[in-house]
């Protein structure tokens, strides 16, 4: 059962990879994958040394046909004669042979439940009896018990990966596009580990979708418990895009389970050289793990909260902040365009309707102002007439005290501080004690940090709002930070944080894969060109995947696709409809951008 309020790792099995093992109490791992062609040894290796020397701990290649998969034995003898022991992963999608020959040369073979024996996905309808339903899973047994006889004997693990994108039509038709399908994808092939009794396994589930991702990892952790599975966790954001978006959303759905000590190794998947994600993963894990052994956080789960199914906790409006208002973001950068500016003291600028909070002892009642009090301010909360008051709180303020006058005053809205080595924890903690005492008042998260690098920010802040927006709590943010960073940095983030946990969409989205010895076109080049002529575009998804493997399902909730479909051609889709087929990969981005041109034209 997950502690929501004192970090400590999860209990998981240890997993023997070569010469590394993985789960129990051994170091959460880092990892990343390759972008070369696997039957390329040189590339592989020089790229393979590069992911080490950044501190990668395995090393995945692509493995789409039996020649690339012999070609790992190659691979994995250069690098040994070099001095490198790090395990080799091979990532087999489509082909089962395929993963029988990894498995004689890789020291971990990754399969996809959704396409190791089900066809290829059409995303049709197609109804199962019980009967028909029972014959797919002998089929799958009959087909992977060989696998796991061929890794016993060579001594390899594997990785059970699901994808979101790539569910089979199967469990599509059976459990819908949900996290219970993800979850059930996956178990069925566990079950049949567990059955043969082979333990060295890994598994993984990952969607583009933070609030997928996370809801479906924490999904499965319960159906293990309940079957007595304790295997460890490879965790991911897959097709997370590049640069500062890419990060933060990564930060928030690894960092949301982190956060729950779930997780016995890492990637972050970026559109971007593999040696460059090494850092940030090993930042993220750093930075979550210095939370062990803090001070007990005595906690109490709020009554009708659901861990596994998380709703937005049911609020009050005050003004425009809770409620079903989209969540608010506060700065205290006066240029700013956040929804509510925070100016102490200072004079109240007279022009424009922007909305300033100011120190209670400084509140006038001017138009667009509202006042701040902290805690022991409380008595004075009644004496002030405004629409809407802020009141500063922090778990272990004495409950009797605030929650009368919470109760008293549904206009307030609570700012969430804490200054604990678990500030998840305990502002978690508060937010459960409120619900526990029935208040409906607003609550934002105010976080605070003293930094000077912005990549530190950006990954710190989205770990810790990852567990908080995920869990439903979440009606504002206000990010600070006493250091050397501008105030658009935090605003920005702010902003940046709430799309990447599907709260506000207030920019246009990319969700582009890292690539990798798949990819059937300049991914990193295309991506650029696309975001220039799209980023203006405010609230758009596109999707951008180098290959058909993730490509329509992993687009499930992008407004357009563009796919690599062949080498040098690609193929264009509007939601999960392939609209355009094998366009010269040089004219792909032009077509792409007259499609949604056209709709948008149509639309207006």
């Amino acid at each position: 059962m997950v502690d929501l309020f004192n970090y400590h790792r999860r209990e998981s099995n240890v997993v023997h990879i070569g010469e590394m093992d993985m789960g129990g109490d051994n170091p959460i791992r880092i990892q990343s994958m390759t972008t070369t062609n696997t039957n390329d040894t040189d590339a592989c290796v020089d790229q393979a040394e590069r992911i080490i020397q950044s501190g990668g701990e395995l090393v995945r290649l692509t493995t789409q046909g039996t020649r690339e998969a012999e070609n790992l034995r190659n691979i994995h003898d250069r690098l040994h004669q070099k001095g490198y022991n790090i395990p080799l992963v091979a990532d087999v999608h489509f082909n089962a042979n395929v993963a029988d020959v990894a498995a004689l040369y890789a020291e971990k073979v990754r399969i996809n439940p959704g396409n190791y024996v089900d066809p290829a996905r059409r995303f049709i309808k197609q109804a199962y009896t019980d009967e028909e339903y029972a014959q797919e899973l002998k089929r799958i047994e009959d087909r992977f018990v060989p696998f796991l006889n061929i890794c016993k004997q060579h001594h390899t693990a594997i990785r059970i990966g699901v994808n979101h994108g790539s569910l089979s039509d199967r469990i599509r038709n059976r459990y819908g596009d949900t996290p219970a399908g993800i979850v059930e994808s996956c178990m069925e092939f566990l079950r049949i580990c567990q059955k043969e009794d082979f333990n060295d396994v890994v598994i993984s589930i990952k969607a583009s979708n933070t609030v997928v991702m996370v809801q479906s990892v924490r999904l499965l952790v319960n159906t293990m418990d309940r079957e007595n599975m304790h295997y460890p966790l490879h965790l991911g954001v897959t097709e997370a895009g590049e640069g500062e978006d890419g990060r933060i959303k990564s930060a928030v759905g690894i960092g949301a389970l982190l956060s729950d000590g779930i997780g016995d190794t890492i990637r972050v998947s970026l559109s971007e050289p593999p040696e460059d994600e090494i850092p940030v993963a090993r930042n993220l894990v750093d930075y979550i793990s210095k939370r062990a052994d803090h001070l007990i956080i005595p906690g109490e789960v709020g009554k009708d909260f659901n861990y596994l199914k998380p709703e937005r906790r049911r609020t009050r409006a005050a003004g425009h902040i809770g409620g079903s208002n989209v969540p608010v973001v506060i700065t205290s950068d006066e240029g700013s365009k956040a929804d509510y500016i925070y100016i102490g003291s200072k004079e109240v600028p007279q022009a424009g309707n922007q909305k300033y909070i100011v120190d209670y002892d400084s509140y006038r009642g001017q138009k667009n102002t509202y006042p701040i009090f902290p805690a022991m301010a409380m008595p004075f909360i009644a004496a002030v007439k405004a629409e809407v008051k802020f009141l500063v709180l922090q778990f272990g303020t004495p409950t009797d005290e605030y929650v009368a006058c919470l109760k008293a005053h549904p206009e307030v809205v609570v700012i969430a501080v804490s200054n604990h080595q678990n500030k998840v924890g305990e502002q978690r903690a508060l937010v459960h004690e409120m619900m526990v005492n029935s208040l409906f008042n607003p609550v934002v998260f105010a976080q605070m940090y003293r930094l000077n690098d912005k990549s530190d920010f950006q990954l710190y802040a989205s770990a810790d709002m990852g567990p908080l927006m995920i869990d439903g709590f979440t009606d504002g943010i206000w990010l600070m930070n006493d250091g050397q960073l501008d105030a658009s940095v935090l605003e920005d983030s702010a902003f940046s944080i709430l799309q990447a946990a599907r709260l506000r969409m207030s920019k246009t989205e990319f969700i582009s894969c890292p690539g990798c010895g798949r990819t059937l076109y300049d991914l990193q080049d295309t991506i650029a060109r696309i975001k220039a002529a799209t980023s203006h575009m405010k609230g758009l998804k596109i999707g951008i995947m180098g290959c058909i493997v993730n490509g329509p399902g992993e687009m499930a909730d992008a407004d357009y696709g563009y796919v690599g479909a062949a080498a040098g051609r690609v193929s264009l889709y509007r939601k999960q409809t392939c609209v355009e087929k094998n366009i010269p990969a040089e004219e792909a981005v032009e077509h792409l951008l007259k499609l949604i041109n056209d709709d948008l034209t149509k639309l207006s």
